[in-house]
């Protein structure tokens, strides 16, 4: 019997070793899968962006890497949609809300570009869409055939006080080749309701009259962000009067994308703006037709480290004032 037990006992530690192999072989390659799809996953990632820990992240960047967007939604940020996905994208990212940039904006001309005026309206809007004050908030675009509506709400959050809002590099492409989870949009996600309450910064918004009477002011530089024809005076999306804001140089924004819309080195756009006389001892000021390119471009501008406020009121508020005030150039 002894024998029989001893046998027995062999028999069960055998047994119990064999599966321990086994779970260790197991976890091994899960290990290495995770850190194959790492690696493969950094490979997308842009030479713009600066690769930082979340909290340093937070503290000092308007633009991120969908590695780093991975990071900020597993602690729980808000994903917003900025394309027009109820129309023309049928899929959108997991637990993301599609937003428009026209919802927190004002409906009459000649001021579509500004935002609305009402702090309570907008704090309900904002609410309602799940922006909270102690959570990061994503945003993402179509950058290669977008306006840079991703970088307007980025702006506009920044604008009204939420400092943890971030434009993703890349866009809803970058995210979907890193691996997030898509999903078929049928109607908008209705997230847990926020508690933002808006608390505007002027940093990165100019008015009409502070523009107009910065003019002469030597160390300003005015970049009009919009396609060379309209610089040089074609009125295509309702302009009353064409050309642009006299000084102003054109560096249309996606100067600064490469073919797959994913933002250049950062030492290649600041050669490039360096080129153009832009430099960190100026104040910037961005303006296009109405504000939306321009915040994009006053987005990668402030990454960069520049003195930059966007003109949201742009061509349409511009071109709609009396022309002996506020005149426009062709040359």
């Amino acid at each position: 019997m002894f024998n029989r037990l001893n046998l027995s006992t062999l028999k069960i530690i055998a047994v119990v070793g064999l599966m321990l192999l086994g779970l260790i072989s197991t976890l091994a390659i899960s290990s290495f899968i995770k850190t194959t799809n790492i690696i493969k996953n950094q490979s997308i990632d842009s030479q713009f962006v600066i690769h930082e820990s979340p909290q340093k992240i937070i503290k000092s960047k308007w633009i991120i890497s969908s590695a780093q967007a991975r990071e900020l939604v597993a602690q729980g940020a808000t994903i917003l949609d900025a394309r027009s996905c109820k129309i023309l994208n049928p899929q959108s990212l997991l637990n993301a809300t599609c937003i428009g940039w026209k919802e927190f904006s004002q409906s009459q001309s000649p001021f579509k570009g500004k935002l609305l005026t009402d702090d309570k309206v907008l704090t309900e809007k904002l609410q309602a869409i799940g922006i909270f004050n102690h959570k990061p908030v994503i945003v993402f675009g179509n950058t290669i055939n977008g306006w840079g509506e991703d970088g307007r709400i980025v702006w506009m959050l920044r604008t009204l006080g939420h400092q943890k809002s971030f434009l993703v590099d890349g866009g809803f492409a970058a995210l979907v080749k890193a691996g997030f989870p898509t999903v078929n949009f049928t109607k908008n996600n209705s997230p847990p309701r926020g508690d933002f309450v808006v608390n505007r910064n002027k940093n990165w918004h100019i008015s009409q009259n502070e523009l107009k009477t910065s003019l002469e002011k030597d160390n300003l530089v005015i970049i009009d962000t919009r396609e060379p024809q309209e610089y040089a005076g074609k009125t295509p999306y309702g302009e009353q009067r064409g050309g642009h804001i006299p000084g102003a140089i054109h560096i249309y924004f996606k100067y600064w994308l490469d073919n797959n819309g994913m933002l250049l080195s950062r030492d290649k756009i600041l050669e490039m703006l360096t080129e153009k006389g832009v430099t960190k001892d100026k104040i910037i000021v961005t303006y296009c037709t109405g504000g939306v390119r321009s915040a994009w471009s006053t987005s990668v501008l402030t990454d960069l480290g520049f003195k930059v406020k966007n003109y949201s009121g742009s061509m349409w508020e511009w071109s709609a004032s009396n022309a002996d005030i506020y005149p426009l150039n062709r040359e």
